[in-house]
């Protein structure tokens, strides 16, 4: 694949000049080969330009100006759009090469590469995550089952009534008890004298 770049070698105007060598210099200064074609002394060239350069990079009047690119047969743009890959860094890109290696346009081409891997290390971190917090939910289930179960076992003993009496009532039913026996041995023994008083009479 062959870059062209499209000049006119003796045209009047001084814009179009600096544009055109900036465009060759650029291009020598990177080692990138092209073949300079002239439109000014070559017809053929000339018409060969305004055929293959697309209708919306045509200015109104329908002839574009130079420096035009190409590679080969496929338009790569003009000085406007030069610039600007320039000033991305993807001019290699622009004229439709591929960038030698230690170019800048090479390491935005790897970090564009190492970015889908750094995702994919952050979709592991966050399922790691999730999983670690199913566990945690899980222990904390586990938990409260046992704490449950715990207190299904202690209520049973909680509800058991306590059926043994104090010692105190104890002791006052059994006082109680004493005294209504002590109370029938008297009321015995003053039945018996009035029997005996009875008799001796």
């Amino acid at each position: 694949m062959v870059i062209k770049v499209f000049v006119a070698t003796s045209s009047g105007s001084t814009a179009i000049k600096k544009k055109q060598q900036e465009v060759v210099g650029f291009l020598e200064a990177n080692k990138i080969d092209f073949q300079q074609m002239d439109i000014a002394g070559d017809e053929d060239n000339r018409k060969w330009m305004r055929e293959n350069v697309p209708g919306e990079k045509k200015p109104q009047n329908g002839i574009p100006l130079p420096p035009q690119i190409f590679n080969e047969e496929r338009y790569c743009g003009d000085f406007e759009s030069f610039f600007s890959a320039k000033e991305e860094n993807i001019i290699y890109s622009f004229l439709g090469l591929a960038p030698p290696p230690g170019t800048k346009e090479t390491e935005k081409s790897d970090a564009t590469e190492e970015k889908p891997e750094a995702t994919e290390e952050k979709s592991e971190a966050t399922e790691d995550q999730s999983d670690s917090k199913d566990e945690h939910s899980d222990a904390t289930k586990e938990t409260e089952a046992h704490t449950e179960d715990k207190a299904e076992e202690g209520a049973p003993e909680e509800a058991q009534p306590d059926q043994t009496p104090p010692e105190g009532q104890q002791e006052g039913e059994e006082e109680h008890a004493a005294t209504g026996e002590e109370e029938e041995k008297q009321g015995e023994g003053e039945e018996k004298e009035e029997v005996e008083e009875q008799e001796e009479s």
